[in-house]
């Protein structure tokens, strides 16, 4: 084990190196870049997987490893390492990203294959990973931040890749900008942690977190959610998610299965004691989770667009987890399951889409699809399994931890159990009822595709790691709760307390699989047995507007952020031009004009100067006869 702990810094550091290489070496590397970005991907998931068995082979309180690389801020009392730390939460993420983001390097050989900067696309991949494990491995907060900042980055470069669109790169400024608002709440949070407790290290502040005040716990945690907000595209900070869609989809696949979303997650999660001594900001977690999941699910229902509507999914998916992580102890583990099983359909889905896209000139209409079944079996199938998993169906991997968290909601008990228990069971039956609705419309019924498209199934290097997704959509969520295993091993981390009360659980079941099935037969009478026009119709009800136009998250924004937030800059630059610069330019002008009045005393001549010297000698004189007198 120490030899692993010695190793630890390789798992980020060797997709940070192929990204260094491949961003640096330039075009000279474009033969063998992809492969490259690939082989780092894959040796550091290996690494990962040998520290994983590792720390399988220690006891439960032996298998946190710790360790520091260097003094990296040492100022006054600001005193931080830069440390590495992985423990059973740190693991579960480091296997998820490393894993699933080596399968969408493999294929994104095939996807990016005609793309003359595909070399770059890797390099941009590869330090999207390495960001992504740094946020996980941090042992403090001012580490944890430095990979935040990195996942922003990455996630930038990637959206705007294909930069000549403008499209591509609105969005991509519109995800830098939105995020920076978080990172503002993830910054001030740092600080107050910093003035309160004196150091920024998870030990220490978690430790500490006993002694604090409740008000100032609570600043902390809403100021977490705050930047949690951002990255997991939870309200109000959503509206980025949609038009991230505008890069390659391999980038979608990245964003929503194994990194960005998932970095709000990890977080609520990894300052567990602080929300838990905070139960105000442990509240706003839970309305924010609900709200979200509902949010995303409506938006979903009404999207044409294949990828759009699943990245509605992840934003409902992520709000499923952020309520679990809201719930506490009772709620952490089924948090981290749910954010596990969704990496392995989330990915398969989006590559799935992509495969479509591939083969229908990157058509992303699911009304102009239909039929792809026949002419693209493979990708119906590991699609389909998706599918299934998602919605919730058993044995596939959803189930297990989509039933965990409605069962825990539940559970809560009272006005409050009855209210989330019931968001989502109703985020379930819309879940199943728009990706029943996907599912319809590209692979089953008529054939709606232009005449002259001729839709293929996509080649190998991107159908393996299709069907390794699907394996997982059938089998992780089943492995993973097999004798309460990801509990008992994430207990050290987040703790454990058995949520009781609520509804038995045969009952709990049974309702979700009567809302999921009730959705799916919804759908299915919809889009199944009509006809599907080729274009949306325009005549339809308000909400199916409001739905389409992403419940007017732009507009909110706009009203009540952005223009009260322009006038504010507005009236700040009246004061800074008429008061602040009015005063300096004042006394300057003011200065400027004694200096002009005085310069008129200087006018070079020597009978001028010779006169003010007999005036003052006259004064003199004068004034001592007076003094005599």
């Amino acid at each position: 084990m120490n030899t692993i702990a010695s190793a630890i810094w390789l798992i980020p550091a060797l997709p940070l190196l192929g990204a260094a290489v491949l961003l640096l070496a330039g075009r000279r590397s474009d033969p063998w870049g992809h492969l490259l970005g690939c082989a780092t991907a894959l040796v550091s998931f290996v690494l990962a997987v040998v520290a994983f068995v590792a720390m399988l082979g220690r006891d439960t309180g032996e298998r946190t490893v710790q360790q520091t690389l260097y003094e990296w801020v040492p100022v006054a009392e600001l005193q931080v390492d830069f440390g590495l730390r992985l423990d059973q939460l740190s693991m579960c993420f480091v296997l998820l990203i490393t894993g699933v983001g080596t399968l969408i390097h493999i294929y994104s050989i095939g996807y990016m294959a005609h793309d003359d900067d595909r070399r770059r696309f890797f390099g941009y991949l590869n330090l999207f990973l390495a960001a992504m494990l740094v946020l996980v491995l941090a042992d403090n907060f001012l580490v944890l931040y430095l990979g935040w900042e990195g996942v922003g980055l990455a996630s930038y470069l990637l959206i705007g890749f294909w930069q000549h669109k403008p499209s591509a790169a609105t969005a991509a400024k519109k995800a830098f900008v939105v995020n920076r608002v978080g990172d503002i709440g993830l910054l001030v949070a740092i600080m107050i942690m910093f003035a309160t407790f004196g150091t920024l290290s998870y030990n220490e502040v978690f430790a500490a977190v006993p002694a604090a005040g409740e008000g100032v716990l609570t600043a902390i945690g809403l100021t977490l959610l705050l930047a949690a907000c951002a990255k997991s595209a939870q309200l109000p900070l959503q509206s980025w998610l949609g038009d991230a869609m505008e890069g390659p989809t391999p980038v979608s696949a990245l964003i929503h299965a194994a990194t960005m979303v998932t970095a709000g997650v990890y977080l609520i999660t990894r300052a567990n004691a602080i929300f838990d001594a905070a139960p105000a900001a442990r509240l706003a977690v839970v309305i924010v989770g609900a709200a979200t999941l509902l949010f995303g699910a409506i938006i979903g229902c009404a999207k044409d667009d294949i990828k759009k509507a699943l990245a509605a999914s992840t934003m409902s998916q992520i709000g499923y987890m952020v309520l679990a992580a809201g719930l506490g102890p009772a709620g952490y583990a089924f948090a981290i399951l749910h954010l596990l099983t969704h990496g392995f359909f989330k990915a398969g889905l989006f590559l799935g889409a992509g495969s479509v896209m591939h083969a229908m000139n990157d058509e992303t209409d699911i009304r102009r699809f239909g039929a792809l079944r026949t002419v693209m079996p493979l990708t119906f199938v590991t699609f389909g399994l998706g599918y299934l998993a998602i919605i919730g169906i058993p044995p596939f991997a959803g189930f297990f931890s989509k039933d965990k968290i409605i069962e825990v909601a539940f559970a809560e008990g009272g006005a409050k159990g009855i209210v989330l228990g019931v968001a989502a069971l109703l985020g379930a039956g819309l879940t199943a009822f728009y990706m029943t609705r996907v599912m319809i419309l590209t692979f089953l019924g008529e054939r709606r595709w232009a005449a002259d498209a001729e839709p293929h199934e996509s080649p190998g290097v991107m159908v393996w790691p299709m069907i390794l997704l699907a394996v997982g959509s059938v089998t992780a969520g089943g492995l993973l709760v097999l004798g309460g295993g990801l509990q008992h091993w994430l207990e050290p981390v987040v703790g454990s307390h058995p949520h009781e009360g609520g509804l038995p659980v045969w009952v709990t079941t049974a309702l979700t699989l009567a809302v999921v099935i009730t959705g799916v037969a919804v759908a299915y009478r919809q889009y199944a047995t009509r006809d599907v026009p080729a274009t949306a119709p325009t005549a339809v009800s308000a909400a199916t507007v409001a739905a389409r136009r992403d419940l007017y998250g732009d507009a909110v924004n706009e009203a009540v952020f952005m223009r009260p937030g322009g006038k504010l800059v507005d009236a700040l630059g009246l004061v800074e031009n008429n008061g602040i610069d009015g005063f300096v330019s004042g006394a300057s002008t003011s200065i400027g004009a004694g200096s002009g009045r005085l310069r008129r005393l200087q006018t070079g001549f020597v009978r001028s100067y010779a006169l003010y010297m007999f005036g003052g000698a006259t004064v003199v004189v004068a004034a001592l006869m007076l003094v005599r007198l």
